[in-house]
């Protein structure tokens, strides 16, 4: 198992990478799969970084780094994603309501811009908030037995 946890720093985001973008696929370009992703992620990056370190500070600032390293890749695939379809808002002949999102709000050009948002700004944000959950509940153990690394 400390195979798995040991490996290198740029192949594990690789293979991040390659996961997060199947999990985008999974979901056909909504990220309800990377959201929930980010459970398994704060669980591998809490166990990676306790292999190298026993201070606690170094622990917390790692996986904070590396939860925000792996949402911002998940905004930047969101970014690529949806970004072209932002300038439908400056196109007056473009159809909101045919678009084929959920109407969420009461207007169908307010309801996109909505949409937008949670895709591309909120749900990297949700599994930020995952992986750091996820990440502490390892630690928690890991603190809990703290002669043990988690």
């Amino acid at each position: 198992m400390s195979r798995v946890f040991g490996l290198n720093t740029k192949l594990a985001f690789a293979i991040f990478i390659i996961a997060d973008l199947l999990c985008v696929a999974m979901g056909m370009g909504v990220p309800i799969f990377c959201i929930g992703f980010g459970f398994f992620v704060g669980w591998y990056i809490a166990k990676r970084v306790t292999m190298g370190t026993a201070s606690l500070r170094e622990v917390m600032r790692g996986i904070l780094l590396y939860a925000v390293v792996t949402s911002a890749a998940t905004f930047v695939v969101m970014s690529v994603l949806w970004g072209p379809t932002i300038a439908m808002l400056f196109d007056p002949d473009s159809d909101f309501a045919n678009f084929g999102i959920p109407m969420i709000l009461y207007d169908p050009k307010m309801s996109f811009i909505g949409w937008l948002v949670l895709m591309i700004v909120i749900s990297p944000f949700l599994q930020l908030l995952t992986t750091l959950f996820s990440s502490y509940l390892t630690l928690l153990s890991w603190v809990k037995n703290s002669d043990s690394r988690p």
